[in-house]
Parts: structure tokens; C-alpha cells; sequence
């Protein structure tokens, strides 16, 4: 598009070719066909030296836009692949190593909230990845989810003498609305930041959270279909499943009234499990499912267990996600009673508090202790073949938000309680419980 500069240089380069076509016809006076060429030939040239001077200035336009745009361009591109994985050292390492390239800075760090995950440029001697996070601006970052530009190297407070890091930008890394690390872009050059390097600290931040937040949904929707899964093909614990044979197999030698009503209840069970469909299942159907469990492991374990209900008959008619009460009972049983020298007992409560039903699975075994107890709801911890604590805690979050997950009071030696939330849920519980999965999901974008 031509604007008024470009107009105006137009003019000028008309009038001076024209002026000087004048001047030769004024001095030589040709004929008029001499003149009309000659006036013929001042335009071409005119008209032509403007088509060049249009097509440079939008080229140089154009390479000025690009210069601002193709960095961070560039770079939420190149480190798609790796950032869609999560926030972790080798996504971190490798995004690292592509800004650095990229971008005109001389070192560049990504950290999470505790923890350098990559350093990559100069003063990488020092400045290791791996270590914790020293410097105060970082820490600010972090607590304040606003930018910081370091303006000297006293500020960066580098332990290390003679450090040649002198100044940077530290941005938030975002997801989901929290702050899960940060990005810091380093220079050699004390003093302000370049405004481009802040506006490509900013624009990359942005991006990496975008794909970040693009990896969770992906993590949900995997986690919904294992889930799903789980719920058809891994939710009876192999162990369970010979042991409790191995108990009828004995019980048909010595009382084979007592083997047929085990494989009654062992069919009950298979039948109630493979049933389930969808999410939901009423605590009618859950307490039964759990009643049918108990029944096959009192018979191998007589007196040692002992199992007490307290249930709100309320609440029989809500819903609750399926395959919540049961793998949590048998944890109780498996990990708290049956350590333990003398008798147990596993309590099971369901309360109306508010508008949300809570759980509680409830042992006096062995407890569990401190530096274990964050570790029993990681995904693929212990070695269990059933639906594990971590696979309902992970669902509960996914149904219902982040707050809905699984809670653990544990004292050695006195017991273990586990606390479930779930709001209450009536009839169309599979509808509402998607819609809730929705809202999650959209929430995060």
C-alpha cells in the first residue's frame, strides 16, 4: 500500500527526471518529435525507477516485521514436540539448547519451582543444571508470577567471582493460570535489556505455556481412557483372584457347601465388574460390589479381619465414580491388617457434608510412614496388579478438579485413614460428571 512518503518520493523522482528532459530540450531545441521522445523517454525512466523504489521498501518492510516475528516463531515451533511432553529436564534441556540458538543471548535457563532443569550458553561451568535455585530475582519470579529484568550482575548474585553474566530477563512459565517455572534469558552486557530480547522472554513464555497447557489436556484425556480401561480388564487383582480359588479349591475338601457359595460370590463379583460402564456407578452398587470383595476375603482370612460399615442410607441412591471404594478397602487390608501380628478391622463411613458426599476408609494396621506417604499416590508406585490408589486418586481429580483428590492421614504403628470427596451426584451423574470434564478442560485453556 502506498502511503504519503512513498507518494512524495514519486513526486520528487517525476519532477527531476522532467526537469532535466527541459533543460536538454531548452539547450539543444529539437524538433517536436525530438521532444516528444525525449519527454517520452524522462517518464519510462521515472515510472521505472518508482516500481524499484516500491518493491524495496516493502521488502525492507517486510524484513523488519520478520525480524520481530521469526525468533519466537521459530522457536514455539521448533520446541513443540518437546514441550507437548511436559516440563521436565530433558524437555527442559532441549528448549533450552533451541532458544539459545536462536535467540541473541548468551545464556538461557528454565527452571521449575525448586530446581535448575536446563543451563545452557555461557557460564555453564558454573551454573549447573540440577542444582537449586539461588538467585533472588528467580525466587521473586516465581512468588510473584510477574517479569523481572536484572539490570547488574549484583542482582543475579552469582556465588561464583568473576561470573561474566551481567544482566537478564526472568519470565514466569504458566500453566493453567500457576506458576511452574520460570525462563531466564541472560547477557554478557550490564545494563537495560533490549526491548526485543524482553518482548522474545515474554512471547516464548506465552507459547511454551500454551503447549504446556496442550500436554495437560492430552495427559486427561489419556488418563480418562486408561481409566475406562481399568475399569474393564485390570480391576480384579490377579493375586486376589488365585488366592481366593486357592481358598474354594480348600473349602471343597472339607465343606463343599461353603466352596459353592464362594463361587457364587466370586461369579457375583466378575459379573459386577465386568457390568460397569462409564464413570458412575450408585454407592448401592458400590457397597455391594465391596460387600461381595469382603465376603471372599473373610473366608481366607477368618478372624484376623474384621470390617465395620457406617454408611448414610441417604446416600445409597448417588453416584460415585466406580471402582473408588473397593481398591481402596483392599489397599487397607493388603498393606495395613495383613502385616500386622493380631486381628485388624477396616472401617468403611459415607457422610453428607455440605453438598458433597465424604468416604473414609478407615485401618488400625500398620500405617504407613512420613517420607512413603507422598509417595503412594504416584502413578506405577508399589506393586500391586489392581487399580491402585493412584488410579483413583487420578480420576477423582479428573472428574471433579484438582481439589477432589485423594486424601492421606497416616500415623506408624496406630493406622491409616484415606479421605474421599465427591459432589453429590444424583441420577444423571454421567452427564454431569462429563460436563464437569468439559468445564476442567476448558478451564485450563
Amino acid at each position: 500500500m502506498i502511503n504519503n512518503q512513498h507518494l512524495l518520493a514519486i513526486i520528487i523522482r517525476w519532477f527531476f527526471l522532467h526537469g532535466i528532459a527541459l533543460i536538454i530540450m531548452f539547450v539543444v531545441k529539437p524538433g517536436v518529435w525530438g521532444a516528444a521522445g525525449l519527454l517520452l523517454a524522462s517518464s519510462a525512466v521515472s515510472t521505472g525507477l518508482s516500481i524499484v523504489y516500491l518493491r524495496r521498501s516493502r521488502q525492507v518492510n517486510f524484513d523488519i516485521e520478520q525480524d520481530h516475528m521469526d525468533p519466537t516463531l521459530q522457536i514455539a515451533s521448533q520446541t513443540l514436540p518437546y514441550m507437548r511432553r511436559g516440563l521436565n529436564e530433558e524437555t527442559a534441556r532441549k528448549t533450552a539448547e533451541i532458544i539459545q540458538k536462536i535467540a541473541d543471548v548468551a545464556a538461557v535457563a528454565v527452571t521449575d519451582h525448586t530446581t535448575v532443569l536446563a543451563y545452557i550458553g555461557t557460564g555453564a561451568d558454573h551454573h549447573k543444571a540440577g542444582g537449586p535455585i539461588i538467585t533472588k530475582a528467580t525466587r521473586d519470579v516465581l512468588a510473584t508470577g510477574e517479569i523481572k529484568i536484572v539490570l547488574d550482575s549484583r542482582e543475579l548474585n552469582c556465588p561464583m567471582k568473576g561470573c561474566p553474566l551481567e544482566s537478564a530477563v526472568v519470565v514466569p512459565l504458566q500453566c493453567k493460570g500457576e506458576v511452574v517455572g520460570t525462563i531466564k534469558l541472560y547477557r554478557v552486557e550490564r545494563g537495560e535489556v533490549p526491548p526485543t530480547v524482553v518482548k522474545l522472554a515474554v512471547g516464548v513464555s506465552q507459547l511454551l505455556g500454551m503447549q504446556m497447557e496442550l500436554a495437560e489436556l492430552d495427559r486427561q484425556v489419556q488418563l480418562v481412557t486408561k481409566a475406562e480401561l481399568d475399569a474393564l480388564h485390570a480391576q480384579i487383582n490377579p493375586h486376589f483372584l488365585f488366592n481366593t480359588l486357592n481358598t474354594i479349591i480348600m473349602f471343597s475338601r472339607t465343606n463343599p457347601e461353603t466352596a459353592r457359595r464362594l463361587l457364587i460370590r466370586l461369579a457375583s463379583f466378575f459379573r459386577h465388574a465386568l457390568k460397569r460402564h462409564g464413570h458412575f456407578n450408585s454407592l448401592r452398587e458400590e457397597i455391594e460390589y465391596l460387600n461381595t470383595y469382603l465376603v471372599l476375603e473373610r473366608a481366607r482370612f477368618r478372624e484376623k479381619l474384621r470390617v465395620v460399615r457406617d454408611i448414610n442410607d441417604e446416600l445409597l441412591e448417588y453416584q460415585v465414580p466406580v471402582l473408588t471404594i473397593q481398591p481402596l478397602v483392599e489397599n487397607a487390608i493388603k498393606h495395613g491388617i495383613l502385616p500386622k501380628p493380631e486381628q485388624g478391622t477396616v472401617q468403611v463411613t459415607a457422610r453428607k457434608i455440605d453438598s458433597e458426599m465424604v468416604i473414609i476408609i478407615r485401618d488400625d494396621g500398620v500405617g504407613i510412614e512420613d517420607d512413603r506417604i507422598n509417595d503412594v499416590l504416584r502413578p506405577g508406585y508399589g506393586s500391586g496388579n489392581g487399580v491402585g490408589l493412584s488410579n483413583v486418586h487420578e480420576r477423582l481429580k479428573v472428574l471433579f478438579g484438582e481439589d477432589y483428590g485423594l486424601r492421606i492421614v497416616s500415623v506408624p504403628g496406630e493406622g491409616t485413614s484415606i479421605y474421599v470427596r465427591v459432589p453429590l451426584l444424583h441420577g444423571t451423574a454421567e452427564k454431569e460428571g462429563k460436563e464437569r470434564e468439559t468445564q476442567s478442560a476448558n478451564s485450563g485453556r
